[in-house]
């Protein structure tokens, strides 16, 4: 059973080094609405750091334009290739490090969890996902996206709205001495 609220606003984030998608939700009690999704372009970033510059600069300003309550971001999928996994990590990552920054809580969602949740099939296509959001959030066909990282964005904060109330067992980081405390092996000394 969804939990209630009076008003929350959940900021999805689907990481991506060429593209990353995104979606903001606002819950009214039990009901959620669209109120925003759309790309961060990277594309004409040649330096993988200045990407990452601006992905910080970019969500921070989502952030500030929303004010969301939550993150809920999708959690990379391992891959073949080590490196772009480990540039897809870092983008993650810096994504992360700006709700931080705010103090907003992160949960992490794997792919096919939000896939499952959206559509009913952890194996669902990128239009599949879009088309079941369109009609769940009933949001025009003609507000449907060039790049589908813009719904699976918004899909990552519908799933973590479909958790509400719910025992989480994602890891979920209240801030950075949340994060330390649940991964101190990941800390220096």
């Amino acid at each position: 059973m969804i939990q209630p609220v009076k008003e929350k606003i959940i900021l999805g984030i689907d990481p991506g080094t060429t593209i990353m998608g995104y979606g903001v939700l606002r819950v009214v009690g039990t009901k959620p609405e669209m109120i925003a999704m759309g790309i961060i372009d990277l594309r004409k970033f040649g330096d993988h750091y200045l990407k990452l510059r601006h992905i910080h600069e970019r969500v921070l300003s989502i952030i500030e334009s929303y004010l969301p309550d939550e993150l809920a971001i999708e959690a990379p999928f391992f891959g073949k290739n080590v490196q772009s996994m480990l540039k897809l990590g870092r983008a993650q990552g810096v994504a992360m490090a700006a709700a931080l920054s705010r103090d907003i809580p992160i949960t992490e969602y794997a792919p096919l969890k939000i896939k499952m949740a959206i559509t009913g099939n952890g194996q669902a296509s990128k239009e599949q996902v879009a088309d079941m959001l369109q009609r769940m959030l009933h949001f025009a066909k003609e507000d449907m996206p060039v790049f589908m990282d813009a719904t699976d964005g918004l899909a990552a904060a519908y799933c973590h709205f479909l958790q509400m109330g719910r025992p989480t067992v994602e890891k979920g980081y209240h801030g950075w001495k949340d994060f330390i405390a649940k991964n101190p092996d990941k800390v220096k000394k």
